[in-house]
């Protein structure tokens, strides 16, 4: 799963809201609920289902034949999930026949008496006639998943003609149990087969291959689609649709993507690096791709980002770019490695409870810096990972948390920004301290052992034990079952040829980490001698013979600890950094000391070889205003109009526009056209200060291929320009916007605009599609959005009212009581 925090969206916008959690009285009970694994009674072997939908009705009906054993002691009961159903028939199958059996049912589970007492090893098959109402079902979903009903009917009855009729299916958590009965627990593994009818004018997506299709005399097909090795519950996936198939291959298997139409050309453009990215992951676990297949499919309204469904990866429709958005960089590529890795890590070894989720988090999180630092050099993947770290550190509220959570409120709980990238930042920890061959090794040695099986963490220390010779129980305990991060105050002193590093380790609680480190003591220029040190107690003071005073002394040479730092060096040592250490973090390090000392050295990364630093050096400048400066302004006028990278040169633009300067009329008007919406949403952003009549008129030409930075340009000119005739244009505009921090700042705009419409039809037709993008926040962040929504919807309805429309007032007034 790779999770999109909703929370992290919103933050900071209508704020007014944030305060109220706090008033909110806590409930703190499930911090004495230990988190067990699952308890095995029975166990799954083999799931067969014959499926078919009710469009109307947003229904499944189902016919369920489960093979399951005792796992080891002998019982004449079985339990299985299964939310929201109603249950037309259970039965025992022997043979053909099937022999009626007792049960009682909650809703939830399903207790079946047997009809004798089977021993450990003894198959037996339960046939279920069912049928799954998932929109009758109230399940809450978390901040990485935000719904849990399992099944989901996209447009069914095909009311709006914007949208394809689609149906897929989320497992994870637990809630595929809302369309077929089972034990839904991460430690279970079935194999399995599903016959789906559908109209035949859709196309079926399943775990495993399709094997056969069946035209019915009703103008329906049945797919049959067979899954025969075993995997976990909640990575059953189905998908239904109006899908065009664009083939790939690795070697000799499929590697297909299932997209709308309007896509297919761009299919290949967005996932053709997955072959690339198997061929990768093969090489560096040296385990072959374990399944038949591995397909793609795009749903929309999809309730996370992207799901590892096993051979059948299901992504949220932000995956969708066209040609354009694809010139400023490929935004999903993350993503697809992230799935693919759980291919590995997940599926193949699933962990086997949710306090375990790091298994499979933490390492998919991780592949994605594995994978920019093959593919796009070693500079993009200590971005990523720097990401990763930046993106624990910025929420101290994770900071109690620890990587196994054998405690916590909800199983949901867990998918969070702890598993995900904090996870992954400790494994490029234990990746630099073993070294690369045994990280590689490892990781080999724990997928052989526990492949088709679910294990736990301490089973991955185990696997690193049995390759290194070490014990690693230090750091299991430190950063798997222990919680926060060092805090590092770093000092330096030289006397009497003696060069000292004193590390004080200042965290609240008081836990002191054992920290191995890295640390580059350099005599002038590139000259430098490595020293590996042991940070054990709350200060450590480390001395180094030294002729002359050190140039520098780059503690964490590598860059790899998780931590907050303070590192007091001189503004002198941080330019040697910069030019000498010469890793990304080195480099990037040098420059927040230069912009926070307001330094002109800041200017240095102009320059930097690296997209990434010359963006965030630009991004630092502007901030500061330092733009003013005459030789700095030349460097970014030489950006914004010939560097390579089209987000840098956007943003170099972006800083242009401020200056508000006629000068740059020509630059604006040369890449108003240019092929990324980034670079000719800066441009059409310049114009509209330069020459406000002539960018309106781009504004309406380009408003039918407006996205990204281009469609929030052309959006503030119409909007600020606005008249009834361009209505049309500006809701379509922000109805077709994804869900973003930009879309919901735009809903102001828009409610402004609305306020100023005559036509009451369009004007209810806004503001319901104002309530749309609302209802798209999970329930438990709305408040976040509310009070503003509410705001704008109170000047639409004075508008209104003023001009003695009080019945569409009047609605407008119900619209959030």
């Amino acid at each position: 799963m790779k999770k999109f925090f909703i929370a992290l969206v919103l933050t900071g916008f209508f704020g007014v809201a944030m305060a109220q959690d706090d008033e909110q009285p806590q409930d703190t009970a499930w911090k004495h609920i230990y988190r067990a694994t699952a308890t095995r009674i029975n166990d799954l072997v083999h799931t067969k289902l014959d499926v078919s939908f009710d469009y109307d009705k947003a229904w499944m009906y189902g016919k369920e034949w489960v093979t399951l054993h005792p796992h080891f002691y002998a019982t004449d009961s079985l339990t299985l999930d299964a939310k929201g159903m109603e249950i037309k028939e259970i039965a025992l199958m022997k043979g053909n026949s099937k022999v009626p059996l007792k049960y009682s049912y909650d809703s939830l589970q399903l207790r079946v008496t047997l009809d004798k007492v089977y021993k450990k090893g003894e198959n037996y098959t339960v046939y279920i006639n069912y049928v799954s109402k998932p929109n009758e079902l109230k399940e809450q979903g978390s901040a990485a998943i935000t719904d849990a009903k399992g099944l989901y009917f996209i447009n069914p009855k095909g009311e709006d003609k914007d949208k394809p009729i689609q149906i897929w299916t989320q497992g994870e958590t637990e809630s595929n149990s809302a369309w077929f009965p089972t034990i839904d627990k991460p430690n279970q593994k079935t194999t399995d087969e599903i016959y789906m009818t559908v109209p035949s004018k859709y196309v079926t997506l399943s775990n495993g291959v399709l094997k056969s299709q069946k035209k019915n005399a009703d103008g329906t097909r049945t797919d049959y689609w067979k899954m025969d090795l075993p995997h976990a519950p909640y990575l059953f996936f189905m998908g239904v649709g109006d899908y065009v198939i664009v083939k790939d291959h690795y070697k000799k298997m499929p590697v297909d993507y299932y997209v709308e139409k309007e896509y297919a050309p761009f299919a290949k453009k967005i996932f053709g690096e997955t072959p690339a990215m198997i061929g990768f992951y093969e090489k560096i676990t040296g385990v072959p791709y374990a399944w038949p297949k591995y397909d793609q499919i795009v749903g929309r309204d999809y309730v996370s980002g992207a799901m590892e469904n096993t051979t059948a990866t299901l992504h949220q429709e932000s995956a969708y770019q066209n040609g354009r958005q694809l010139v400023d960089g490929n935004i999903w590529e993350d993503v697809i490695a992230h799935e693919l890795f759980h291919q590995w890590f997940g599926d193949l070894v699933t962990t086997e409870s949710w306090s375990n989720i790091t298994l499979n988090e933490s390492f998919a999180d991780y592949s994605e810096t594995l994978w920019d630092t093959y593919r796009h050099g070693k500079d993009a993947g200590d971005e990523h990972i720097e990401e990763n770290r930046e993106a624990y550190l910025r929420n101290p509220a994770d900071e109690s948390k620890p990587l196994v959570r054998f405690y916590y409120k909800d199983k949901e709980d867990v998918f969070d920004q702890v598993s995900y990238p904090k996870g992954g930042a400790i494994l490029h920890m234990l990746h630099i301290y073993v070294g690369d061959s045994a990280f590689f090794k490892s990781l080999n040695l724990y997928l052989n052992t526990y492949k088709f099986k679910s294990a736990e963490a301490q089973q991955l220390r185990l696997a690193f034990e049995e390759v290194t010779g070490q014990d690693l129980n230090w750091f299991w305990n430190e950063w798997y079952y222990g919680s926060g991060q060092p805090d590092l105050t770093i000092n330096y002193d030289y006397s009497n040829k003696t060069a000292r590093v004193i590390i004080e380790q200042t965290q609240t609680p008081g836990t002191i980490f054992k920290l191995p480190l890295a640390i580059d003591v350099y005599n002038g220029g590139a000259n430098k001698k490595r020293y590996n040190v042991w940070v054990n107690d709350k200060i450590d003071t480390f001395y180094f013979p030294s002729d002359t005073k050190p140039s520098l002394i780059n503690v964490d040479a590598d860059k790899v600890l998780l931590a907050k730092k303070t590192d007091n060096k001189t503004a002198d040592e941080f330019e040697q950094q910069y030019k000498y250490a010469g890793s990304y973090m080195d480099r990037k390090e040098a420059l927040e000391y230069f912009a926070d000392k307001k330094s002109s050295n800041l200017a240095i990364g102009l320059n930097d070889k690296y997209h990434g630093l010359r963006l965030f050096t630009l991004q630092k400048i502007d901030q500061a205003k330092g733009y003013t400066v005459p030789a700095v302004l030349n460097v970014i006028e030489q950006i914004a109009d010939k560097d390579p990278d089209k987000l840098v040169q956007a943003k170099a633009l972006d800083i242009l526009v401020k200056l508000n300067d006629k000068k740059y009329e020509a630059l604006f008007t040369k890449y108003v056209n240019d092929s990324s919406y980034s670079v000719s949403g800066a441009a059409l952003d310049g114009l509209s200060k330069l020459e406000p009549e002539q960018a309106y008129t781009l504004a309406k030409k380009y408003s039918t291929d407006a996205r990204g930075k281009l469609g929030s340009a052309v959006t503030k000119i119409l909007m600020a320009n606005a008249t009834e005739d361009d209505f049309n244009t500006i809701f379509e505009n922000y109805k077709n916007s994804p869900l973003s921090q930009s879309k919901i700042q735009e809903t102001i705009s828009f409610g402004n605009y609305l306020a100023s419409v005559k036509n009451a039809e369009n004007v209810r037709k806004g503001v319901d599609e104002i309530m749309s993008v609302r209802n798209q926040v999970p329930e438990q962040y709305r408040h976040f959005v509310d009070p503003g929504i509410k705001q704008t919807f109170n000047k639409i309805s004075e508008a209104k009212r003023s001009e003695g429309n009080t019945q569409l007032a009047d609605y407008i007034d119900g619209l959030l009581k």
